[in-house]
């Protein structure tokens, strides 16, 4: 067998049942199923690229998502997340955006840059302009709300404990990247900076900024720095700037992703949490690290 559908139900609406394992291999014509975690995820492995519409078809509109892969070299050697929406639950300038309250005005603008509409750069340091003057107090209350995205640190300690390396790349802010990459226990983490005159945002953000064409190259990078194949790294990401490092990616997955992102990336997560990025490595749920 030559490929592997990995399948992973999200835990808070279903379970991954024998018999829709069952229909789902009959539907690609695969092999004996291997579970990776009883009731949430397994392996099935086929011969080709499986026909995804069967599989969908299969899933009878279940909330489990369906992640193909190539059967040899699943376990990549570099991760490369991204933070907003991904490793973390909110974009983080509409939270600052909201509690300034000009979140509305803010949030337009980001959907704009998200779907692909408006150029990244532009768009965001228009958004921070309209924060000129505001007490740094408010990317602290901004944290205070910040949630990590379940499984996170799952994802990152169990790929650490085989040897990746792993990176946060955002087209956000150092203040939070740092926060979460201590806290999730990330190698590295790059972003972009908020400037300030000690007491209030200048409205100004730091050059050069990091776009989509700078998380492409952060990945490149990394894995030159490892000796790695891009076909040995995994990316993850949700908005329009992270498409040019998800297509180059080894393994390049759509995190429950915006609508420009999931029409241009097949491999997506539209249902589970980020455990399933390890399982569509082959890990199971035994080898998981906290």
């Amino acid at each position: 067998m030559t490929h592997m559908l990995t399948l992973v139900a999200d835990r808070s609406a279903t379970t991954l049942s024998p018999a829709v394992i069952a229909r789902v291999r009959a539907a690609v014509q695969g092999g004996e199923p291997v579970i990776l975690s009883p009731g949430e995820a397994c392996d099935i492995p086929t011969r080709a690229w499986p026909d995804m519409f069967a599989v969908e078809a299969a899933l009878e509109g279940l909330p489990i998502d369906a992640i193909p892969t190539k059967a040899r070299n699943r376990r990549k050697g570099l991760l490369v997340a991204d933070m907003d929406s991904t490793m973390v639950t909110t974009e983080t300038l509409d939270e600052i955006a909201e509690l300034a309250g000009i979140g509305a005005e803010i949030k337009a603008i980001t959907q704009q840059s998200m779907n692909g509409e408006v150029d990244f750069e532009t768009s965001l340091r228009r958004r921070v302009a309209m924060l000129k003057g505001r007490s740094l107090g408010l990317l602290e209350d901004t944290w205070a709300r910040t949630r990590l995205t379940p499984g996170g640190r799952e994802l990152v300690a169990t790929m650490r404990a085989h040897n990746a390396t792993t990176a946060l790349v955002s087209g956000g802010f150092t203040f939070f990247t740092g926060k979460v990459a201590e806290l999730v226990g990330f190698d590295v983490h790059r972003a972009n900076t908020l400037l300030d005159d000690g007491e209030a945002l200048t409205g100004e953000v730091g050059s050069p900024v990091l776009d989509r064409d700078a998380k492409l190259t952060i990945l490149t990078e990394l894995a030159e720095a490892r000796g790695l194949k891009l076909t040995a790294t995994l990316a993850v990401g949700d908005g329009a700037n992270d498409l040019a490092m998800l297509r180059a990616a080894g393994l390049g997955i759509a995190f429950h992703a915006k609508p420009v992102v999931a029409r241009e990336v097949s491999t997506r997560v539209d249902h589970a949490d980020l455990r399933a990025l390890l399982f569509a490595q082959g890990y199971g749920v035994e080898l998981f690290r906290e």
